[in-house]
């Protein structure tokens, strides 16, 4: 069984946990599916809202995928979130990142 395969596995029965959804749009981005990656981070975001690895990983594959305009737009809200929630180390990080997008 792949990664993935056990991702969705263990999915169906924690579908509210916050961390196999991650690592799942992790591995989607990994394998090149990056319409179904971002479709999972979206998700995320809608379900896991204060969750801020989500939000820099998102932004990350955006950029990776020369999607810059919308890694920035992603990017700038997983600051916002950052900040809100007091992750002054992923803010910074994602401050950085942000800085060095073209």
């Amino acid at each position: 069984m792949s990664r993935r395969e056990t991702l969705e596995k263990m999915l169906a029965e924690e579908p509210h946990d916050v961390f196999l959804h991650y690592a799942l749009a992790n591995e989607l981005v990994k394998a090149g599916e990056h319409t179904a990656a971002w479709e999972r981070f979206t998700l995320l975001h809608r379900d896991f809202p204060d969750y801020v690895p989500a939000w820099f990983r998102h932004a990350q594959a955006l950029a990776e995928a020369d999607h810059v305009d919308e890694a920035r737009t992603v990017g700038q809200q997983g600051l916002t979130v950052a900040e809100r929630v007091g992750d002054l180390h992923a803010a910074g990080e994602i401050r950085g990142f942000l800085e060095l997008l073209p």
